[in-house]
């Protein structure tokens, strides 16, 4: 935490209680919604933060590079630690399950894409919906 410290000094940031919190609790749950964030903080012994303090704090850390985030469906961002970016979102229609992906097995679409088009894509925002391997099983009986 003292290197984040330093490096959000660095842009002119500090490294709050409430960042802190919001930082811990991401990274307890590995992917979650600011609402799961809000309720996450609020049970770890500190007093509770606002919606909007959640927000703005992970907009925040998203813009010095700590958080990231993806749409893993129509409804909130879900926000994960940066260096925890390097793979792809597949999602299940049928049952919800989110399966990560090497970034890498999205190669011949980003060279596609930069072939094509000469746009160079980003697919490590992207969540990719289809069915996973037991709902296309059962669909396909």
């Amino acid at each position: 935490m003292s290197d984040l410290g330093e490096s959000l000094r660095a842009r002119g940031m500090r490294l709050t209680p409430q960042r802190s919190r919001i930082i811990d609790a991401v990274r307890a749950l590995g992917h979650a919604t600011p609402d799961l964030l809000a309720a996450a903080v609020g049970q770890d012994g500190g007093p509770a933060l606002s919606l909007s303090t959640i927000y703005r704090n992970l907009e925040a850390l998203e813009e010095v590079g700590v958080v990231s985030h993806t749409h893993l469906d129509h409804r909130s961002p879900t926000y994960h630690l940066a260096d925890h970016a390097e793979h792809l979102h597949l999602v299940c229609l049928s049952c919800g399950v989110v399966i990560e992906s090497p970034v890498g097995a999205a190669d011949p679409f980003v060279g596609n894409l930069l072939a094509r088009h000469g746009f160079v894509a980003d697919v490590k925002h992207m969540a990719i919906h289809g069915w996973c391997r037991a709902c296309s099983a059962k669909a396909a009986q």
